[in-house]
């Protein structure tokens, strides 16, 4: 199973060339899904349709078609992506028998680009929590070092590229959960600019903070997959209206000369983790000995982002989450004295307790009297955040931080402590509520051995721009094939 060592990028190149078929590949990443199974990364497994998939790739290319650079590669989706044919559960109870109707706008700009879904992900419970441990069917191990989390909500998505089961994955941020479990799982996570791929088909927690973005070994990989999934789609109205990028092709100049990156310091001060302190320390030199200039900025009120993310995120979640009462969706309750009993015992039996939790938040700040107390000035504190994000990107092209405040934490560590695992989020979330790209590269590797993110942060569709730095970083300082 060497071959699962590669990266995207190589292994399309051995596909053009024949050196492998992509039958040959599918089977491969089978093979390395069962030799890793106990990691419980998977929900669902497709093979069958995956090696059908792998054939009419294979007999394409023999026919000499041209074919896009993620042809018959296989590709693992988040468990809250739509597929038609399997099961979408969003690791919930209450989904666990709904079967897709119909395909995601990013499944089916997957499968024209010619990428095989070999399975869907484990997560955090409709992608609420930062560890996966809040899993309706086990939790998801850190293929780094089972005995610690992967990060979430999008725990899976990372744990299958890193455990080598695939060659890219599709995870969703609302607030973090491509770009955290990146980081503590050593790969490559992007959060896209909100509007830049289409959310139709993925099951919403916060609509005007979520966003499906790809999960891969290297930056390259990264681009090859978001130029795939990029792109304007009628059926999501808050789909943006941007021209195609060609993000492969063009991204990558190898130079950072000239280039400024904004430097924080409201993102450094709660800091108290000497191996992230050192990991930043040496990325800041790194890019001042390689021509950038660090540029001190100011964002005053990203102190208060991860507050305004509760709030907001919860109001949205818990409108969201209302459709499901076992009635429109979900798994009913059998035994109940009248509808609202039905209502009430549906979501008691269905929801698990991080669900409850944040709906229970959502209703509170929306309801009578707390209303304005709450919820507006949320609003009103993100419309200052995106201001500042937006005076700072005047001085400077990214912004760098932490993207995690540690490393992994072991599994049971802080699940019992909802507070101290939000307080995972507080350097990703500030992105999603100005709605900008960040991209999550390793950085170094932490005393108890487990991987360290980097977050780079651009402005609205500057994704070229932060693939160029995040490359350059990664080709001459450190790369995830340090990541034992």
């Amino acid at each position: 199973m060497e071959i699962m060592n590669e990266t995207l990028e190589n292994i399309s190149e051995m596909l053009d060339t024949k050196k492998i078929s992509s039958v040959e590949l599918v089977n491969e990443s089978l093979k390395s899904i069962e030799a890793t199974k106990d990691l419980n990364i998977l929900h669902e497994v497709c093979r069958d349709n995956a090696l059908e998939m792998a054939k009419d790739i294979d007999a394409k290319r023999a026919n000499g078609e041209k074919l896009s650079k993620l042809a018959g590669i296989p590709i693992v989706i988040k468990d809250n992506i739509s597929m038609v044919g399997t099961y979408t559960t969003c690791s919930s109870k209450f989904l666990e028998n709904y079967k897709s109707p119909y395909n995601a706008t990013v499944v089916d700009k997957l499968l024209q680009a010619g990428a095989i879904i070999v399975g869907k992900a484990n997560m955090d419970e409709f992608a609420m929590g930062s560890s996966s441990e809040n899993c309706a069917f086990g939790v998801v191990h850190n293929p780094r070092n089972p005995e610690y989390v992967p990060g979430g909500s999008s725990g899976g998505s990372a744990s299958a590229v890193a455990a080598n089961q695939c060659f890219g994955s599709l995870g969703t941020d609302t607030g973090g959960s491509i770009r955290q479990p990146s980081s503590f799982c050593g790969v490559v996570g992007l959060k896209p600019t909100y509007g830049l791929v289409s959310r139709y088909g993925v099951v919403a927690f916060a609509s005007s903070l979520d966003q499906v973005g790809p999960i891969t070994k290297t930056v390259r990989d990264n681009a090859i997959m978001l130029e795939a999934i990029a792109g304007y789609d009628n059926n999501e109205f808050t789909s943006a209206k941007h021209d195609k990028e060609s993000y492969y092709k063009d991204s990558f100049k190898n130079s950072i000369k000239g280039l400024k990156i904004g430097y924080a310091k409201e993102f450094f001060e709660s800091l108290n983790n000497q191996d992230v302190i050192k990991s930043m320390e040496n990325a800041m030199n790194f890019f001042k000995e390689n021509g950038a200039e660090i540029v001190d900025i100011e964002l005053p009120h990203i102190k208060d982002a991860l507050a305004v993310y509760y709030v907001l995120s919860s109001a949205e979640a818990a409108s969201n989450l209302a459709r499901f009462d076992g009635i429109k969706y979900g798994v009913a309750a059998k035994e109940y004295n009248d509808l609202i009993d039905f209502y009430f015992k549906s979501r008691t039996q269905g929801f698990g307790s991080e669900v409850k939790r944040r709906i229970m938040l959502g209703n509170f700040v929306l309801s009578s009297g707390y209303f304005d107390a709450y919820y507006n000035k949320a609003k009103a504190v993100q419309n200052l955040i995106i201001t500042e994000f937006s005076n700072a990107f005047k001085n400077c092209d990214v912004i760098l931080s932490p993207t995690t405040p540690t490393s992994a934490f072991k599994i049971g560590e802080k699940v019992n402590n909802p507070l101290e695992m939000y307080l995972n989020d507080i350097f990703t979330v500030p992105v999603n509520i100005a709605t900008l790209p960040a991209i999550s590269v390793p950085c170094g590797i932490a005393q108890n051995g487990m991987p360290l993110g980097m977050q780079l942060i651009g402005n609205r569709f500057s994704e070229s721009t932060l693939f160029n730095v995040a490359d350059y970083y990664e080709r001459n300082c450190f790369s995830f094939r340090e990541v034992k």
